[in-house]
């Protein structure tokens, strides 16, 4: 709203800063400092909030070190996230922009989705929460709305980079003044082309995958086919950044990381210039992603200043499945989802060993009358939590395993 008003005083009546509100970088930056700063003022408020109504943590003794210390310790806290997100978003977003409204609309959904599912343990006092054939429900809902929006609007393009002799190529104009450039591109369309990485032509169209008696509708299967990729990878990464959310600062931390890496790629696919030199696709109108990405990493960082060991609260299904679905919607915009098992590889890491220890469990009690286990204790932190080791050390070991796999992710932009 604020980035309109200035731009309709500043076309009404020469309002100073109307070209500065325009900077993608400019937005970006004060939404970063505007997300953390409310994280770090309504935090402790809301804090406060949550403790006089006696919203507070339920812990099973599961044996591992300092956990009955963290009874009572509020939970929910992912109410002060999705505050710090959507707030500078409607501020400083340009909300004509498509882009901006899947990813609050991703940020919203779940977050609600989350919301039930820890008042159903808070209020109603089942440990279970929400059914999880409902939490699945929510997620594929949300998977479903994102690719129907995506694959409907106009907004949704790539454009190509074409040889100055193709007949539909359209010569733009790149560069400064001092040193102008010429670039060849197509006109904007609509895709199923995503990035593959590792691959010199490192693009992929899931069309590919259509079976070829289609004919003319193979385009529609690869859309088709898109959409359920969207689903699954909306569903994936949300169940895997809940189940990270299992030690102070630990998904808070890894999600900052990854949105770091999520808005520098966004920022490199939404400039016609960055994409060109890494000869990767250039994505039109993605730039409100950079400014979304921006104020979930300062309301992250804010929130993770009462988050860190010793938590004063936790985020709860609130925070968890609404980072887990911002960063899944994020990738699929900027055509980077094929990238999420290297930059979530800490999320996916710990989804799949749940999977494994339950598959083993079932499999060893079915076969030798008696469960075994993989690991002493699943998800992954609570195996080293099991072994002793301390807490503020597992957490910044992921911090840092998530750093590493960021600059890979990073990195498969020119190694190919």
């Amino acid at each position: 709203m604020l980035y309109h008003l200035i731009n309709y005083l500043g076309r009404a009546y020469d309002f100073p800063g109307e070209r500065l509100i325009n900077y993608i970088s400019f937005r970006a930056g004060v939404g970063l400092l505007l997300a953390l700063i409310m994280g770090l003022v309504f935090g402790r408020r809301i804090i406060r909030l949550l403790k006089r109504k006696l919203i507070g943590e339920e812990v099973r003794d599961l044996g591992l070190n300092g956990q009955l210390q963290k009874r009572g310790t509020p939970t929910m806290g992912g109410v002060i996230i999705l505050l710090c997100i959507l707030a500078p978003t409607l501020l400083l977003a340009d909300l004509t922009n498509m882009y901006t409204w899947v990813m609050v609309i991703s940020a919203a959904w779940l977050g609600a989705l989350g919301f039930l599912d820890d008042y159903i343990k808070v209020f109603k006092k089942n440990k279970s929460g929400l059914h999880g054939k409902f939490k699945i429900f929510g997620q594929v809902g949300l998977g479903v709305i994102v690719s129907v929006m995506l694959c409907t609007s106009d907004t949704f393009v790539v454009r190509d980079k074409l040889s100055a002799n193709h007949p539909e190529a359209q010569q733009v104009a790149i560069g400064s003044a001092d040193n102008p450039r010429v670039m060849f591109l197509s006109e904007a369309h609509k895709s199923t082309t995503t990035t593959i990485p590792f691959f010199k032509n490192n693009e992929l169209d899931y069309a590919m995958f259509a079976p070829d008696f289609l004919g003319e509708h193979k385009q529609l299967a690869g859309w088709i086919i898109f959409m359920l990729v969207v689903i699954f990878i909306v569903t994936a990464v949300s169940n895997g950044a809940n189940l990270t959310d299992g030690m102070d600062g630990l998904a808070a931390g890894v999600s900052i990381v990854i949105g770091v890496t999520l808005g520098i790629l966004a920022y490199l696919s939404s400039n016609v210039i960055y994409a060109d030199y890494l000869q990767i696709m250039y994505i039109p109108n993605s730039g409100e992603v950079v400014i979304f990405m921006a104020i979930v990493i300062g309301a992250l960082t804010g929130f993770l200043w009462y988050n860190s060991y010793p938590a004063q609260v936790f985020m709860g299904d609130t925070g968890s499945l609404a980072l887990g679905g911002i960063i899944a919607v994020c990738a699929i915009i900027i055509r980077k989802e094929l990238l999420i098992p290297i930059l979530c590889g800490v999320f996916f890491a710990e989804s799949v060993s749940v999977m494994v220890q339950v598959a083993y469990f079932k499999y060893t009690r079915k076969r030798y009358g008696e469960g075994r286990r993989v690991l002493l204790m699943a998800p992954l932190h609570h195996h080293y939590q099991k072994k002793n080791m301390p807490e503020a050390k597992i957490v910044v070991r992921f911090w840092i395993i998530a750093a590493l796999l960021a600059i890979a992710a990073v990195l498969t932009l020119k190694v190919r």
